[in-house]
């Protein structure tokens, strides 16, 4: 039994954000039904060129072992079926702009009257309430707009445009406050509304720098600089493109680095005799680090520094993550197999079950609309017949 097996979600969310928070609920064993409409699918479904590959790998990370059913939503009838779906399930998520669920007639009130206990998630860009709630977003404005793109590129440079990891952020905090609400509702029986903002999230990830501001000083973006360690950075080698990552905060650590890059001479210059020293000198340090990096195959480079008890690594690509027999073994990458037989490497969910570790995923990517006879047949009772016709008439469309 995986942990969240017993629990469905009625899916209504798009893009990255949403679509990644119930992504990792089911990977936790929640049944999640993600519900779409042939007329509008999901813009990350749409097959196009993303990492070399001709496929619509964006969907697919976020949809493995999800159910799929189409849905027309502009209609009365699938208002009242998605209604239906809704009061057999536990969770109802969405990721819309604020208010259109309201306007569709599946707000939270609307939810609740069919089932009284129902979880509903909201995800957008600026929360359901406020001045702002109105705006719509995606991942580079969710960064922007909460503080972290000004926090993150280098202190010459212009403020990051964040992407992935920002959507990523947003869904996990979801699935986290999802897990928070389900266990409510076992306590006292109640159902709720969570209400996630992606800016709100994105706000969350620079509270030092916040409370550094509120107290007068304006934090500056850092780089790959720290505000302590020193020689902290990632350098180039003699590889093209293979970038070596070293950190040093300790002074074993300093003792180990000097020791590997050959200048034990260093250790009683008084520039570097203690970490504050070297913080203070750290632009000549890189440059020290950086000459020696530059002569260095990556790979031997970081387990000469491992050896010597200095944090260091090299910036590995995603291929190697995907090969990686480490991540592989521990089930971080895994093999689905598509509906026709097509396996595909997947990532799987970072956290391990000593009592309950069954496989993150029991099938890949679904098919737009592959589980309607379950979904609507078993799940409903709708009969073949009924399902037959609500097809000809474009309600499930």
């Amino acid at each position: 039994m995986r942990p969240l097996e017993g629990i469905r979600i009625a899916d209504f969310t798009v893009h990255a954000a949403g679509p990644f928070s119930t992504h990792m609920l089911a990977m936790m064993g929640a049944e999640c039904i993600k519900i779409e409409t042939a007329l509008r699918p999901d813009i990350f479904r749409k097959p196009h060129t993303v990492y070399g590959r001709a496929g619509a790998a964006t969907f697919d990370q976020v949809s493995a072992g999800k159910l799929s059913v189409r849905l027309n939503l502009k209609t009365a009838e699938g208002i009242l079926l998605a209604k239906r779906l809704v009061a057999v399930s536990d969770v109802a998520a969405e990721s819309f702009r604020a208010g259109v669920m309201e306007r569709l007639g599946l707000g939270y009130d609307a939810l609740k009257a069919v089932k009284n206990d129902i979880v509903m998630v909201s995800i957008s860009s600026s929360g359901q309430t406020g001045p702002d709630s109105h705006f719509a977003g995606y991942a580079p404005l969710f960064g922007a707009w909460g503080g972290l793109g000004f926090m993150s590129g280098y202190p010459d440079g212009p403020p990051l445009e964040m992407r992935h990891v920002m959507d990523h952020s947003v869904g996990m905090n979801a699935a986290a406050a999802t897990v928070a609400a389900l266990h409510q509702r076992r306590r006292t029986g109640r159902g709720a509304h969570v209400d996630v903002a992606a800016r709100e999230v994105a706000s969350s990830l620079i509270g030092e720098a916040m409370m550094a501001a509120a107290a007068g000083v304006e934090p500056a973006r850092l780089g790959n600089d720290d505000h302590r360690r020193a020689p902290h950075g990632v350098y180039a080698t003699v590889e093209a493109d293979r970038w070596l990552t070293v950190s040093v905060g300790s002074q074993a650590e300093w003792h180990g680095l000097l020791s590997v890059i050959g200048r034990t001479d260093l250790l009683r210059a008084p520039q570097y005799e203690t970490g504050a020293d070297r913080h203070a000198n750290r632009e000549a340090l890189g440059r020290l680090v950086a000459a020696w990096a530059a002569t260095q195959e990556a790979g031997a480079a970081a387990e000469a520094l491992q050896r010597a008890g200095v944090p260091a690594h090299v910036s590995v690509t995603a291929s190697e993550i995907a090969a990686d027999p480490h991540m592989r073994a521990r089930g971080a990458i895994v093999d689905v197999t598509e509906t026709g037989g097509t396996v595909r490497a997947a990532v799987g969910r970072p956290a391990r079950f000593s009592s309950a570790d069954a496989p993150a995923f029991a099938r890949g990517t679904p098919g737009l609309g592959e589980h309607e006879d379950y979904v609507y047949g078993e799940l409903l009772g709708l009969g073949r017949a009924a399902i037959d016709d609500l097809v000809a008439r474009q309600i499930i469309h």
